[in-house]
C-alpha cells in the first residue's frame, strides 16, 4: 500500500474516533481533525501539541498565526513548507485551546507513531513542551528531557528500524507571536534544522 493510502487510513480511523473525549466537541462544532499534510516522502517532520480554533475550523495544522511563524522561519533557512510534513500529537483541537491531557495524548498518540512510521523522516522537531517530552519519550530519551527552553535546538539521537532518527526540540512558534526576542531564539533553532536535515 503506497504512503498516501496508509495515512488516508489513519485520517478514516480518526474521523470516527467517537471513543475520543474531543470527539463530541468536534461534532458540536462543526470542527475537523486535524491529520497533518505536507510532503509523503519528507525528511523532516514538525510536531505540534493539539489543533487551535482555526486549524479545527479548517482541517489544516498551523494555519493561524503561529503557523505563519513557522512558515517565516522556514523560508529563512530555505525550505519551503510543501517539502515538509506537519502534524500534531493530538488530531482534535481541546475545548479552549488548553493543554493536552495524558489521557488524550495516550489516545491520539499511536496515529501519530504510524505517521512517522509511514513517511520514515531523518528528522523531527517536536515544537512546545509536550510534544518534546512524547517524542523524546517515544525514541528511548526519557533521561535526556529537560524544561522545552533547555532542550531547544539541542540535536539528539535515536536508533528506528529504518536507521538513525534526529530529533531537535523546538519552543513553541507561538512564543514569538508577541515578543519578537523570542523569534532570534526561535530561529537559532531553526538554523540548527538546517544543519542536519
Amino acid at each position: 500500500m503506497s504512503k498516501t493510502n496508509l495515512l488516508k487510513k489513519i485520517k478514516e480511523e480518526i474521523i470516527t474516533l467517537k471513543e475520543s473525549p474531543l470527539y463530541k466537541l468536534r461534532i458540536e462544532n462543526s470542527y475537523f481533525p486535524v491529520i497533518g499534510e505536507g510532503n509523503h516522502d519528507a525528511k523532516l517532520v514538525f510536531v505540534g501539541e493539539a489543533p487551535g480554533g482555526r486549524e479545527a475550523a479548517t482541517g489544516r495544522p498551523f494555519c493561524g498565526s503561529a503557523g505563519k511563524i513557522l512558515t517565516e522561519c522556514l523560508k529563512e533557512i530555505g525550505i519551503e513548507r510543501k517539502d515538509v510534513y506537519i502534524t500534531n500529537i493530538l488530531k482534535d483541537r481541546p475545548p479552549k485551546n488548553r493543554d493536552p491531557l495524558p489521557n488524550e495524548i495516550e489516545l491520539y498518540a499511536s496515529f501519530l507513531d504510524r505517521q512517522i512510521e509511514i513517511i520514515k523522516p531523518s528528522l523531527i522537531a517536536p515544537l512546545g513542551r509536550f510534544s518534546g517530552e512524547y517524542i523524546m519519550r517515544r525514541y528511548g530519551l526519557e533521561n535526556k528531557i529537560k524544561p522545552i527552553t533547555k532542550m531547544h535546538g539541542n540535536l539528539f539521537r535515536a536508533q528506528v528500524l529504518y536507521g538513525e532518527l534526529k530529533i531537535i526540540p523546538l519552543l513553541h512558534p507561538a512564543v514569538a507571536i508577541y515578543n519578537r526576542s523570542k523569534r532570534d531564539i526561535l530561529m537559532k533553532g531553526f538554523y540548527e534544522l538546517k544543519n542536519n536535515i
